[in-house]
């Protein structure tokens, strides 16, 4: 099988993995990969019709991340694919089901094996490429906002990077909870984008300034302020949007994409009666699976019935790995980035 090897920690964005001189790129494909053998009675092999790209993959590679595994390594997380192979004592899939699921390594290969617990079946008209695009992005925005904040209809939400993968889910997670949702974005076409999902406030970072931006749309609504900040950036606009949240707010604490840690004043968060959410949603599974597994599939539900539409911004082949990575490494991405294994077809991208 194919298979993106991680050989070395270094820029996966830097050179093409099977390109003129592979030994320039921390990843290569393998084409020849060992296909993985059921390894338990409950055990599935899935074949991977597509995976997504998350930031925290890119991190993984330049072994930035909070889990190193050892080299080499097959990266790659969310994905989904049709059932290749069952155990003997799989009774909730069978040969040619579709399903989708995550994983802490391997999803960027042809197979991938993993307990029947873990998987979930693809709803009829969900499309597969789609359908990977959503456990990590729109898993990470659910708990975050549904589980941890417990975003309600009266609520403000101010999300920033609202124009990557989970920027976009927490921007619609927030319109199906009804609360008003502000997002903060960088360039016109982003902005549209935004403005398309029903955004109430859409703040242009490359011609605005974010407060008061926003603190003229809270005016012209008659709002205090923000009550729930979303924030996968960190660095300089965390400490700048603080200054506009409500007494008893609450500050998600997503990721750190602009590569700088932010400090929270632990006095300001005091008298303001702030509260503070760490969210690392990959540790669900260890210690609080159940809450993944509902929040997975209500989500699939909300994809059923057309609440939440998964945006694709670029498809690439396993061969362009890096020219994937380079799409979230230099934001050209709206929405998610994804790797095919076949019939990439029109939808596959022209960048």
């Amino acid at each position: 099988m194919e298979a993106l090897l991680c050989r070395r920690l270094g820029d996966p964005a830097s050179s093409a993995p099977d390109g003129n001189n592979p030994e320039s790129s921390p990843i290569v494909v393998s084409r020849n990969h060992p296909i993985p053998d059921l390894d338990s009675p409950t055990a599935v092999r899935v074949k991977v019709k597509a995976t997504s790209l998350n930031y925290a993959n890119y991190l993984q590679i330049l072994g930035k991340y909070q889990e190193k595994p050892p080299l080499p390594f097959i990266p790659g997380s969310d994905y989904a694919g049709t059932v290749d192979a069952v155990g003997p004592a799989v009774t909730k899939f069978k040969v040619g089901d579709r399903v989708c699921s995550f994983a802490s390594l391997g999803s960027y290969a042809t197979f991938i094996v993993q307990d029947q617990s873990h998987l979930f079946g693809v709803p009829k008209g969900c499309d597969l490429v789609a359908a990977a695009a959503l456990p990590v992005a729109f898993g990470t925005s659910h708990v975050a906002l549904v589980h941890r904040a417990n975003l309600t209809s009266s609520q403000v939400l101010l999300v920033l990077g609202a124009a990557g993968g989970v920027g976009v889910a927490a921007v619609q997670i927030g319109k199906v909870c009804g609360a008003v949702v502000i997002a903060v974005a960088r360039g016109a076409e982003k902005v549209q984008f935004l403005k398309s999902l029903g955004v109430d406030h859409v703040v242009d970072l490359s011609n605005q300034h974010v407060t008061a931006s926003v603190k003229e749309f809270l005016k012209s609504r008659n709002l205090k302020g923000v009550d729930v900040l979303y924030d996968p950036v960190g660095g300089k606009l965390t400490k700048e949007t603080m200054k506009l949240l409500n007494w008893g707010a609450q500050i998600l604490v997503i990721g750190f994409a602009s590569g700088e840690i932010p400090v929270i004043p632990a006095n300001i968060t005091l008298v303001k009666n702030w509260t503070v959410h760490g969210l690392y949603w990959g540790s669900y599974r260890t210690h609080r699976p159940a809450v993944l597994e509902d929040s997975i599939r209500e989500l699939l539900s909300w994809v059923e019935r057309g609440l939440i539409t998964i945006h694709i911004s670029h498809i690439y082949s396993l061969s362009e790995a890096n020219r994937a990575f380079s799409a979230i490494k230099d934001r050209k991405a709206i929405g998610k980035v994804m790797i095919a294994f076949d019939d990439l077809g029109s939808a596959r991208s022209k960048l």
